[in-house]
């Protein structure tokens, strides 16, 4: 009897923790959420002509994300700036907060990523749709009439291995950067890992600009009227 219920308590315990493990990045993404709103009212409730320092690092952020769009789609574009801007904040600060000792990133779970990249893949293709109409299918069949039966599935396995590459990239390099920091913060607490922050701050920085960029280029080309 007493080594059944030792047999239950261990496979009870291991149920618990692999659910843990399984809803960790949801409770860490639902910590962003709330910090950036947070942020997203302090910053709003005291806009000034007079800008403080938190609302000039908001605007030089916003600047720059526009000026992206701007090189990519054209001034029109900037229409997709909340989309845009938001995976922008949420995936550097997701990456940031997966630095910090005790948290975990929710850009370290595939099933994160995978969200963010479907919700780009739906959008886009959505948005060409809308501004080119049925000609949006146009972009499938290549340069050529005549290329159709080739062009057509190598544009659709193209298009669906897009979400894939941008979740699995993003989970990739976050999730492998946080494993190799929690090596370095067991081995020599905050000595090692104070030079290893500063790279991984980069990394995050890189990995959101990367996410970012390739988001602004796929809705350029989607919306494109010379397809």
């Amino acid at each position: 009897m007493e080594t059944h219920l030792s047999l239950w308590s261990l496979w009870l315990e291991g149920v618990l923790h692999h659910d843990a493990l399984h809803w960790e990045h949801v409770v860490s993404a639902g910590v962003v959420f709330l910090l950036l709103t947070v942020l997203a009212v302090i910053v709003k409730s005291k806009i000034s002509l007079i800008p403080s320092g938190l609302q000039q690092f908001i605007e030089v952020v916003v600047e720059g994300l526009l000026h992206m769009i701007d090189e990519n789609i054209g001034p029109h574009g900037r229409k997709y700036l909340p989309l845009i801007g938001a995976l922008a904040f949420f995936i550097f600060v997701s990456n940031f907060l997966g630095m910090l000792p005790g948290f975990q990133p929710a850009t370290g779970n595939f099933n994160t990523t995978l969200a963010c990249a479907l919700i780009v893949f739906v959008y886009y293709n959505f948005e060409g749709l809308r501004e080119n109409g049925v000609g949006y299918l146009k972009h499938f069949v290549g340069p050529i009439p005549l290329m159709a039966p080739i062009m057509i599935p190598i544009e659709i396995v193209g298009h669906l291995a897009r979400p894939f590459s941008l979740g699995i990239r993003l989970f990739g390099n976050i999730s492998g950067e946080h494993v190799v920091t929690l090596v370095f913060y067991g081995l020599a607490a905050w000595i090692v890992p104070a030079p290893l922050m500063i790279i991984g701050l980069f990394a995050a920085l890189l990995q959101t600009f990367v996410f970012v960029m390739l988001t602004t280029i796929y809705l350029a080309g989607a919306i494109a009227h010379d397809h």
